[in-house]
């Protein structure tokens, strides 16, 4: 469906709790440029919130209420599943945008049929002249680190070239519906955590390119739901990184990194929290480990779910 043009974009925006963001996003999206947008607003079930508030103030949103907590993959899989747009545009509901930040993705896909994903320039939304994200670095097979090029670096314009990017950054992560026809959606075994990096590996390797598109600007308020740091973080970052190893990293490398994990990474963190008396924290970690002993033949780790 187009628009003088200009392709239909289904911008989905996953609502827990935080109804006032999501509302602050929308608002945003109002006073965008771009001509021809649907914006679909799942709420995951919030238990402390009053979603319907953003029916009421924006009607022409598309509001689904779950009646469970899909996490955030199972969240944005719900809004993929109801969006009729050429492109697919998932947007963390603690974001602002600016009101031309569409229009460089878009043309950016349309600049080569081999383009499978895209993502913003994103900044700190509490100190806009800070970057949070120009892209990634690899993800080391063995650490399972990656950084983002640009962190927490004052924009001076050093990053404002598009480059292509090994994964893209889930809160503002462009997907063209050709792609997700061809790959399927987000696995909802992750619930929470390297669900977009896993998105992107089958990207890539169905033959699609991942970009930064460096003129296109989102800012990121950054962990408003699950906070800094917290139980749950901990538990689902350490648990689907070794999600994340079974399902995409293979041979020498899958040893090497499992051996790292279980020996040295997960252990060290581990005593640090146990020794300054966090007990929530440790268990977290034991928690996350203990998971995948339960789990070591459970095939539908992966699984991927389609259209």
């Amino acid at each position: 469906m187009q628009t003088n043009g200009n392709p239909l974009v289904s911008i989905i925006t996953v609502n827990f709790n935080g109804s006032v963001d999501t509302l602050e996003l929308i608002e945003s999206l109002t006073r965008i440029t771009y001509p021809n947008i649907e914006i679909i607003v799942i709420d995951n079930h919030s238990e402390n919130d009053t979603p319907r508030v953003i029916k009421e103030k924006y009607p022409s949103v598309v509001l689904y209420e779950s009646n469970i907590n899909m996490g955030f993959a199972g969240g944005n899989n719900l809004g993929i599943m109801r969006a009729r747009g050429e492109y697919v545009l998932l947007l963390n509901n603690d974001t602002i945008v600016e009101k031309n930040f569409l229009e460089p993705l878009v043309r950016k896909f349309q600049s080569d049929p081999r383009i499978g994903a895209v993502s913003s320039k994103l900044r700190f939304y509490y100190d806009r002249s800070v970057i949070q994200f120009a892209g990634y670095t690899p993800i080391n097979h063995r650490t399972m680190r990656s950084f983002a090029i640009g962190y927490n670096e004052k924009d001076k314009g050093q990053y404002d070239t598009d480059m292509e990017t090994p994964y893209a950054h889930g809160a503002a992560m462009m997907v063209s519906m050709k792609a997700i026809r061809e790959v399927g959606i987000m696995s909802y075994i992750f619930f929470l955590y390297y669900e977009e990096a896993d998105w992107s590996y089958r990207i890539l390797r169905a033959g699609y390119t991942i970009w930064y598109v460096h003129n296109s600007l989102v800012y990121h308020k950054e962990s408003i739901a699950v906070g800094k740091i917290s139980s749950l973080k901990i538990y689902y970052q350490n648990r689907n990184r070794l999600v994340f190893m079974r399902r995409n990293i293979q041979g020498k490398d899958f040893y090497l990194g499992t051996l790292y994990q279980l020996c040295v990474a997960i252990p060290k963190n581990a005593l640090k929290y146990l020794i300054k008396g966090k007990m929530k924290y440790f268990y977290a970690y034991v928690r996350a480990i203990g998971w995948h002993f339960k789990n070591m033949l459970n095939h539908h780790i992966h699984d991927n779910p389609y259209l």
